[in-house]
């Protein structure tokens, strides 16, 4: 949750009678997390919203939401750093079935998708919110909360259980997709105690964007996709999916810029954590964005070799040259599993420290240009079949 909005017509109290101007009864309903423990949000329809009745997917060719089985070579696959070209991953189709999976484990599943057309039914995700960094493209959302626009460069986010379709600029879309089973959240260390996003946080409340509510409207779509334990379940929907009149409450899809978000600088470097965007179990999302790179004196600005005994790293390259990486190109992924050291690519050190003391010394502040997208596991993450076929067999050997 970022904080509390609401929109639209609503009684002055929860759980009491909101009627419409003929005198009929409006349905409420309470979308919760964490039982009845956790944040909510509370909404107004039409119409009963759960008279949904189960039907057949086949006119949508939906059969599952993206294998996560793993080969038996990847079973017993060593521990090594790999690299996967995401730029060769073969994607179309609808938001759902253009998903491809590449990595996974109990908390995250990390997928790339290059939707080419919109999905003739609405959506709900009931294993995990979905986190999208959208690389190329944009469009609009549509969910019963309202319309948010999306663009290159955002940050999408739909919390678990809120209905929703994509409507797709033309062009080349290109996403990379994060399903978190428990919900992102702004890492805790930016609030203040009464929850406002602190002064020294790396973005502010007026940089997330809420959907624009329109009220209550009908699209003649009538089928409604559920995501459930990696199946899709669909349903024929009685009545138009988007009918609330109001909402009040603290979940629904937002969306921040990656070119929003603030980086801090130090006189050396600092860890990548520094750079946490959002916070789920289990992960950690840092943004990687220009900017100064370290001015002390003898500040070494290539990140230094680390021993992740704790967190399997992934890097999702978006633009610019990374500062410790060669070979890596646009939408690449690498995986810097824990257990083995890693670091800089050879000649990056070095060449970062000279490059810095010249810098220094002619009085020019040295900066990055990089774009990237990092997380951080704590569970060991598995690679899939997908992730195998556009692998650089090649990577691990090329930092000796």
């Amino acid at each position: 949750m970022i904080e509390r909005r609401w929109a639209g017509t609503l009684p002055a109290k929860a759980h009491t009678q909101l009627r419409d101007p003929a005198g009929a009864l409006r349905h409420e309903e309470c979308i919760t997390r964490r039982g009845f423990d956790g944040p909510f949000t509370i909404l107004y329809h039409e119409h009963r919203p759960h008279t949904a009745l189960p039907t057949s997917l086949a006119p949508l060719g939906l059969d599952d939401a993206g294998s996560l089985a793993l080969t038996p070579a990847e079973a017993s696959a060593p521990l090594l750093r790999r690299h996967f070209r995401g730029a060769r991953v073969q994607s179309s189709g609808d938001p759902l079935s253009a998903r491809r999976p590449l990595l996974f484990n109990r908390d995250v599943v990390v997928s790339l998708l290059r939707p080419t057309s919109a999905l003739d039914a609405y959506s709900v995700n009931g294993d995990a919110d979905e986190l999208y960094f959208v690389h190329r493209g944009g469009g609009v959302l549509h969910s019963v909360l309202g319309e948010l626009e999306f663009t290159e460069g955002d940050y999408l986010c739909i919390p678990r259980g809120i209905i929703h379709r994509f409507e797709l600029d033309a062009g080349e879309q290109l996403w990379l997709l994060v399903e978190c089973s428990a919900p992102v959240e702004v890492p805790a260390q930016y609030r203040n105690p009464v929850g406002q996003l602190r002064m020294d946080a790396p973005y502010g409340h007026r940089d997330f964007r809420a959907p624009r509510f329109v009220g209550p409207r009908d699209d003649g779509v009538r089928t409604l996709v559920v995501q459930r334990n990696r199946r899709w379940h669909g349903f024929a929907l009685a009545h138009p999916a988007l009918d609330v009149v109001g909402w009040d409450g603290a979940l629904y899809p937002w969306a921040l810029s990656i070119h929003d978000f603030q980086p801090k600088v130090g006189r050396v470097h600092l860890p990548p954590t520094i750079h946490g965007t959002f916070a789920t179990r289990g992960a950690l999302v840092c943004s990687f964005v220009p900017r100064l790179l370290d001015f002390g004196a003898g500040a070494i600005p290539c990140p230094y070799p680390h021993s992740s005994v704790d967190v399997d790293e992934v890097i999702f390259y978006a633009r610019g040259e990374f500062g410790s990486r060669r070979g890596v190109g646009e939408a690449s992924l690498s995986l810097h599993p824990a257990g083995i050291a890693h670091g800089p690519h050879p000649g990056r050190y070095e060449a970062s420290a000279e490059e810095a003391e010249q810098g220094r010394q002619a009085g020019r502040p040295g900066a990055t240009h990089e774009l990237a997208v990092m997380l951080d596991c704590a569970e060991p993450l598995r690679v899939t079949p997908h992730a195998v076929a556009v692998e650089d067999g090649d990577y691990h050997q090329s930092f000796v």
